[in-house]
């Protein structure tokens, strides 16, 4: 009975050897090999974001993160005055703290509970740089081991953080702005370590390890100039404190339709998203809506000039106060019956002048041109955010939008398109699609400009913007509403905008928006300054709050970029007409 129960069980024995080392060899082997082998992800390291000349402004640096085997950190052994000892915990965590600083209780304490917890994965240092990391090595710690990372970095600060964006600090994804915009082609394609390693720890050399490489992401080059960027956004937050503003945005536009700014105030530190109020995160610039108010009247002059029903010089009568759509309209400043030619009623920036002046067209036609000058749709840039604002068809219209809509309430733009508007003026009168990406690095390390569907668009004649210029240039004249635009050796075209701020959490108008927006030289426009204040507090208009900042920064761009100086000032359209009789007034 003995011997038949060995021969049973010997006969057990060699069925599973059988078994292991004939039937299913290939598929132990394989369990057993797969249980050695260990994947580590190698991440790619993040493209680059660089302004026009190739400046930085985010860039990604190689870091470590610090990890310990616990079951390897407590049998940690040294060779000390002639012998071994084991150290343990504790010399692991002396030697960290003397090389990385901090606390060597903390690290012990963190290496002890995960010695009880029998855990081989702890982090206890992250961020580490590479120097450090080759420190830490040089003490042959026992157990301790390095996590590749990366660590994203913004030359520029808070003051390019709403248009550059940030990365989401657990994925190192893009969260916002150009980052989430280009994450595709930022983001690269990680790669992957594969390797066997033994149960003590160590990798088996002759086992199947192979390396899959990372790919790293591509570059991409900005529109903006990092120089004119910091210059803008200081000069925007001075100028928010100085009328103690709720917030401001201003935007630097080539007249090609390059962004080479787009700062605002108040910002947010990009490595710190978290600490940033969420309004504060988005770029304004591109996705709040305000109603513009007297900047957009140039549209309105626009279509009454390209449909040949009005010159600069026509005479347009404006009364004290004027009824029309069932609302009584009047002038920021109370006056009597003037005599302007259209040009003055643009100078002096008379709302009761540009209805006068604005429904000698069309409902149809005027919001046609609104249309074409690219209200009511986004710029096409694609910016993570981007608004196209409220243009209503006239067919929506009240009776008293259709004339307040001449003179910018009653709809709705964001201050990129307010800059597109004047860049058209600018450009001869063709608008020409707002751009922020100038290329993609290619393999070669040249970079390759990204496809784009959108077409210039004819908008006004070159006469009328020609015409459109010089009674911009009027308003920074003597008789103007922007005095405090003007630049020192330049001439200067713009508009002055002052409007009824809707508070949508109130459902009714709060406060005022103050803006001023420009061109230079205004004989040849080279450059386009839009500038916002919302809710400032020491004045409400744009002429006294918004063209002081725009006087600072247009003139820095025309300096720093070389535009010769204006060699004679723009010959200006008259302002007024000589005193009317009681019968011209308008009813």
């Amino acid at each position: 009975m003995l011997m038949v129960a060995m021969l049973f069980i010997f006969s057990l024995f060699t069925a599973q050897i059988i078994r292991v080392q004939g039937v299913d060899a290939a598929a132990v082997s394989a369990k057993a090999r797969d249980s050695r082998l260990h994947h580590e992800n190698v991440p790619a390291l993040r493209g680059q974001i660089v302004d026009d000349k190739g400046a930085a402004l985010a860039t990604s640096v190689q870091r470590y993160n610090v990890t310990a085997d616990a079951t390897q950190t407590s049998q940690y052994k040294s060779f000390v005055d002639g012998r071994t000892t084991v150290l343990g915990n504790s010399g692991v965590a002396a030697g960290l703290a003397s090389v990385l600083g901090g606390s060597a209780k903390q690290y012990y304490a963190t290496l002890q509970a995960a010695t009880q917890r029998k855990s081989r994965f702890v982090y206890l240092v992250k961020n580490v740089t590479p120097e450090q990391w080759q420190r830490v090595l040089a003490l042959k710690l026992g157990g301790i081991y390095p996590e590749s990372t990366q660590t994203r970095q913004y030359p520029q600060g808070a003051s390019a953080s709403s248009i550059v964006g940030w990365v989401d600090a657990g994925s190192s994804a893009g969260a916002g702005g150009v980052e989430l915009m280009k994450q595709g082609i930022l983001n690269g394609r990680p790669g992957v370590r594969t390797y066997e390693e033994a149960p003590d720890g160590t990798v088996i050399a002759t086992g199947s390890n192979s390396d899959t490489p990372a790919v790293n992401g591509s570059n991409v080059k900005l529109t903006l100039d990092s120089d004119i960027q910091y210059y803008a956004s200081n000069a925007l937050a001075a100028g928010v404190k100085k009328t103690r503003a709720e917030a401001g945005d201003l935007v630097v536009m080539d007249r090609q339709g390059n962004v080479l700014a787009a700062a605002s105030y108040p910002s947010f530190d990009p490595t710190n998203p978290g600490a940033a109020s969420p309004g504060n995160l988005q770029p304004r610039g591109f996705a709040e809506t305000y109603e513009p108010g007297s900047t957009s009247k140039i549209i309105t002059m626009a279509a009454a000039l390209s449909a040949g029903v009005a010159t600069p010089t026509s005479q347009v009568i404006v009364p004290s106060q004027l009824r029309r759509g069932g609302a009584l309209f009047h002038d920021s400043e109370p006056h009597g019956t003037e005599s302007l030619t259209v040009a003055g009623v643009l100078a002096e920036s008379s709302n009761m002048g540009t209805m006068l002046t604005g429904s000698k067209v069309s409902s149809d036609y005027l919001y046609g041109f609104m249309r074409k000058f690219g209200l009511g749709a986004p710029t096409g840039v694609g910016f993570p955010g981007e608004t196209g604002g409220i243009v209503a068809p006239p067919s929506q219209w009240s009776g008293s939008q259709k004339y307040t809509v001449m003179f910018g309430q009653g709809l709705s733009t964001t201050l990129m398109q307010q800059a597109s508007v004047y860049q058209t003026v600018a450009n001869d009168g063709v608008r020409l699609p707002v751009n922020l990406i100038a290329g993609v690095q290619n393999a070669s390390g040249g970079w390759t400009k990204p496809a784009d569907s959108r077409k210039p668009v004819r908008v006004i004649s070159t006469g009328v913007a020609s015409q459109l210029r010089t009674m911009l240039s009027g308003v920074v004249g003597q008789d103007g509403t922007a005095q405090k635009a003007k630049v020192a050796g330049y001439n200067v075209a713009g508009k002055t905008g002052t409007a009824e701020l809707y508070d949508a959490k109130l459902g009714r108008y709060n406060g005022y928006t103050a803006s001023f927006i420009g061109m230079a030289p205004a004989e040849n426009p080279q450059y386009i300054v839009a500038v916002a204040l919302q809710n400032p507090k020491t004045t409400i208009y744009g002429g006294e709050a918004a063209a002081p900042i725009f006087s600072q920064v247009a003139g820095y761009v025309l300096r720093t970029r070389g535009v010769a100086p204006s060699r004679k000032p723009v010959s200006l359209y008259p302002i007024q007409y000589a005193a009317v009789s009681t019968e011209q007034r308008p009813r």
